[in-house]
């Protein structure tokens, strides 16, 4: 039987994969029975519900004149040691390796100074390891955070793969996958919503990012312009950031602006990926594909790029289509050989669907809880 934990969430705050799985990890731990003690530079968007079970404790960043950058880190380090000494935690999990799990780290060095051991989880979401370990100067960090924490995770079986081949890791590195609480997602188009986008004898694509480019947004305006001159459709930009002023622009320039809306940040993505037939991911990298995932959950076929673990998520000529990055033609012609064959495209679906079933929250949440358990185990022998 699992004993209830104090357990300390570190994650960013911000419109993305890796604070929305630890978010909602906290808000499933706290429904168990937990405590969680969130603690970030800012409330987490998906925190937006009471529970006796969560607290939230704010980094606070003052603006020191000795100091060029603001050390967020060292601001981090201290919130940790007083939250884990007057909160009584048991875990400290953190998402991201640096700033977070060295921060935890240097927590962990300090609390010992106490006499308190706390164990060390480490999520690895892809980032930390895909663009910040491509910098030679941050690898030492990196590895040195991975291999002083108690427990590590990776959010894919690629993520794993890659961060043992790029790094010294003597850690071993668990795989346990992003998930999804099924509940939250409808699988009936909400006709009403739909009519407010596209006429009847129209398709619907969606794309959902930050806008960065990884995620290659111009891709995905290039794609439509290819589906919407065989297919009558419209396209919907949801998310923000960098690089939507230029996916605006080409939008404008291909002659098709009153075809694609930006919407920009929803929080109830899931009511837009109902009236969806096609979620459109061209990135060039994606650790895990979270978003993908919430698409299928809602029934959507998905067309994406085969990079990092996608294909973990989006099974090939299953649940959609995989090619390779920046192969537009591939993923247009895909796309529109679904639109054009509706048994094809509610195969699609209805794969996509069960596929996305098996990431269910109840499936995946035991095994972070067996995790901590064991930690907790340790630390009492």
């Amino acid at each position: 039987m699992i004993k209830h934990l104090k357990i300390g969430i570190v994650c960013y705050p911000t419109y993305g994969g890796s604070g929305v799985v630890a978010t909602e990890l906290g808000i499933a731990l706290a429904n168990k029975g937990h405590e969680v003690h969130f603690i970030s530079y800012d409330q987490p968007f998906r925190l937006d519900l009471y529970s006796e079970n969560i607290y939230f404790h704010q980094v606070n960043v003052p603006d020191y004149p000795l100091f060029e950058y603001a050390p967020y880190e060292l601001n981090l380090t201290s919130k940790l040691v007083d939250v884990a000494l007057h909160e009584k935690l048991n875990i400290l999990h953190v998402h991201y390796a640096i700033p977070h799990a060295s921060a935890a780290v240097n927590a962990k060095h300090i609390l010992a100074t106490y006499g308190i051991h706390i164990p060390i989880v480490t999520t690895l979401h892809g980032t930390d390891i895909t663009l910040l370990g491509k910098d030679k100067s941050f690898k030492p960090v990196i590895e040195y955070a991975i291999n002083q924490s108690d427990a590590v995770t990776a959010v894919s079986e690629n993520l794993k793969a890659e961060t043992l081949d790029n790094f010294n890791i003597k850690n071993e590195i668990k795989a346990i996958p992003n998930f999804i609480d099924m509940s939250l997602y409808n699988q009936e188009c909400n006709k009403s919503l739909r009519n407010k986008f596209a006429k009847k004898d129209e398709s619907i694509l969606v794309h959902i990012s930050n806008f960065r480019r990884v995620k290659r947004v111009q891709d995905v305006v290039k794609i439509f312009e290819k589906v919407n001159s065989q297919v009558p459709s419209k396209l919907l930009m949801i998310g923000d950031g960098p690089e939507r002023l230029k996916a605006e622009q080409l939008c404008r320039k291909l002659g098709i602006d009153r075809q694609v809306k930006f919407l920009g940040k929803l929080k109830g993505i899931e009511k837009m990926l109902s009236i969806a037939d096609i979620f459109v991911l061209p990135s060039e990298t994606e650790s895990f594909g979270l978003v993908a995932l919430e698409a299928m959950a809602s029934k959507v076929a998905v067309i994406s790029t085969n990079s990092g673990g996608l294909p973990e998520v989006n099974i090939d000529c299953k649940t959609g289509f995989l090619s390779d990055v920046g192969d537009l033609n591939k993923m247009a012609n895909d796309t529109i050989h679904l639109l054009k064959d509706t048994d094809k495209l509610n195969e699609f679906k209805n794969n996509a669907l069960a596929h996305a079933k098996t990431f269910d929250l109840p499936n995946i949440l035991p095994q972070y809880e067996a995790v901590y358990q064991d930690l907790s185990c340790k630390i009492k022998k």
